[in-house]
């Protein structure tokens, strides 16, 4: 495993983060796919053998089970001083009003709550979910940064944005003195690549860590066209982001299976790579619901593309409607 800085912080993470909103039990929350505590246990133990340090869960994954399922795993099988534990705050914890969002309110009362489902002192990386239209930005940024001061949080992070709200962001909390965000969680893979336009300029710029959702594309860039699954049929999230470009992607994915049938690796490796092979990229989030998804992922990092094969894996791409936000 290789590990870099977060961005501009000293903090040091592994190459590859594994995604926790796959562990969780299927009737809690809306992941019909996710994984119960039995069956999610062996992939956190996995990626701690492989040297993975990073973990990204969410508050709203599973309604905390996935939170829940994570602190455990972390007290059984690792030091908690040796491993870097993200989480989010934005998504509809319960009904009513202040329920969700990102109001002092809301995040005041979620690192609590998360911090309890975690079983720790404190959060590594606190990371706001979406942008809030209902709540200032400023009153966001002050209760984060509360948090930090609070000793609650080592830093905070933001998630899919347009890159004007992030960087105003940036500003306000520059010119207030507030703990400023140090790294970008969002949709970036070979299929959806609108954020190279602004979003990760600024990222480069600003020394932002960047640490992509959803790098293999749902899947869509490591299987065949008509695999089926429990998650392909019940996750919506499939057609609402890639479900208007089928046809210019199925050739991108199709240059993808070329290049590992060339190379004797996986799809799911040269995917990763990819992405591995850009300087602003910190380290993609990868989930994993079988063991050998865990096993590309921490292979990837020993896989250098040439220049012809990234020429030829990025060269069919056309401009995307921008999605991912919601």
């Amino acid at each position: 495993m290789e590990y870099v800085k977060l961005g501009r912080t000293g903090l040091e993470v592994s190459r590859i983060c594994l995604g926790c909103m796959s562990y969780g039990a299927p009737d809690q929350g809306n992941h019909a796919w996710s994984l119960s505590e039995e069956e999610s246990r062996p992939f956190i133990e996995r990626a701690l053998e492989g040297g993975i340090n990073f973990f990204d869960t969410a508050n709203r994954y599973s309604l905390g089970g996935s939170e829940e399922i994570l602190g455990r795993a972390i007290k059984d099988f690792a030091r908690r001083d040796e491993v870097v534990i993200a989480t989010k705050v934005y998504g509809r914890m319960r009904p009513g009003p202040n329920g969700g969002g990102l109001s002092r309110k809301a995040i005041m009362a979620e690192i609590d709550a998360s911090l309890r489902r975690l079983g720790t002192d404190y959060v590594d990386l606190y990371q706001i979910h979406r942008w809030d239209y209902g709540t200032p930005i400023e009153e966001t940024l002050e209760a984060l940064h509360d948090t930090v001061k609070a000793g609650k949080v080592r830093y905070i992070g933001a998630s899919s944005m347009h890159a004007w709200q992030f960087a105003r962001a940036l500003g306000i909390s520059e010119c207030n003195g507030w703990t400023r965000f140090v790294s970008m969680q969002n949709l970036v893979n070979l299929l959806y690549r609108e954020e190279e336009r602004e979003m990760l300029p600024l990222c480069a710029a600003e020394g932002i860590g960047v640490i992509p959702w959803s790098p293999q594309a749902r899947g869509r860039l490591t299987r065949d066209r008509d695999y089926t699954s429990i998650r392909t049929e019940t996750d919506d999230a499939h057609q609402r982001l890639f479900g208007k470009s089928d046809e210019a992607d199925q050739k991108v994915a199709d240059r993808v299976a070329g290049v590992a049938a060339a190379r004797g690796i996986s799809r799911a490796q040269v995917a990763l790579a990819w992405l591995l092979s850009k300087p602003v990229i910190t380290a993609p989030i990868v989930g994993a619901t079988k063991l050998h998804h865990l096993d590309d992922a921490l292979a990837s990092v020993n896989v250098k593309l040439s220049a012809g094969e990234i020429t030829s894996l990025e060269e069919l791409y056309v401009p995307h409607a921008v999605v991912g936000f919601a």
